[in-house]
């Protein structure tokens, strides 16, 4: 029987090694690695905004700034301000930046479906769910540590 430590370590590589190969995956599509995910996170085309983003992706502010202009200056990111909320902006993909994100994000869409579907069929998606439930006990725990 694995230790915690082991179990802990175990994780911790897999998830480098998925994370490495998104930043492959950005690296064959001619985009940084930010940028991907930049792209992943508002492809969805749901309201985002700078805070969402640094929350929900803990995105570094400095490092989402830099994307966001550059996705900006490129035309593929609109800003927009949102009714009632004081220096808050909407990040929102342009019709270019929508083409730009289905023709960087497609392969990868590919490859994560074909993934996915080999992993459910081995196992059940109760997987998904024990990531959700650990990753969202480490935030608490890192939270309500001395890390920060």
């Amino acid at each position: 029987m694995k230790t915690h430590r082991e179990n802990i370590r175990e994780i911790i590589t897999l998830v480098n090694t998925i994370e490495g190969l998104y930043d492959l995956g950005a690296k064959w599509r001619g985009v940084k690695a930010n940028t991907l995910y930049l792209l992943y996170a508002i492809a969805d085309e749901k309201i985002h905004t700078q805070k969402s983003l640094q929350k929900d992706w803990l995105f570094p502010r400095t490092t989402l700034n830099t994307i966001i202009k550059e996705c900006q200056a490129n035309g593929y990111i609109s800003l927009k301000p949102i009714t009632g909320a004081k220096r808050e902006l909407q990040i929102s993909l342009t019709p270019a930046g929508l083409d730009f994100a289905n023709q960087i994000l497609e392969p990868i869409h590919v490859a994560e479906e074909k993934a996915i579907e080999m992993t459910l069929n081995e196992c059940s998606d109760q997987f998904i769910k024990d990531l959700q439930i650990f990753t969202a006990n480490l935030k608490s725990s890192f939270d309500h540590s001395e890390i920060h």
